[in-house]
């Protein structure tokens, strides 16, 4: 059984940095693209950024330039570097696993991030 398993989250002030994790625990079958979704109180959950298993990353324009997907050689863990957070970044950030950047099968429970001006 496949589960994903999110760390990193916390309060940081504004323009401070944060390294989110995702841990994939199960066999990682059907596995091709991983992404970072965030919900922020009162709003509709967002695509972050996705990463495909050859690498290939795409990000939202809330993300491009201040946010970095990675995912280590084993594809059983994906990261996400967040720089110069600002109070709206505020929001719970989920890690999700699929077959493809559009179809995500997979959900993690989420991390809190809360940035203060």
């Amino acid at each position: 059984q496949v589960a994903l398993e999110e760390s990193g989250g916390g309060p940081v002030q504004a323009g401070g940095s944060l390294r989110l994790s995702c841990e994939i625990s199960g066999p990682v079958i059907n596995i091709y693209a991983m992404a970072w979704y965030r919900q922020a109180p009162g709003k509709q959950r967002e695509k972050v950024a996705s990463i495909t298993a050859g690498g290939s990353t795409d990000y939202s324009e809330i993300a491009k330039g201040r946010f970095t997907i990675a995912q280590d050689d084993t594809k059983k863990n994906m990261y996400l570097q967040m720089d110069n957070l600002n109070p709206e970044d505020t929001a719970v950030y989920y890690c999700a696993a699929g077959i493809n950047v559009f179809t995500m099968r997979y959900w993690g429970q989420g991390t809190q991030v809360s940035v203060s001006s």
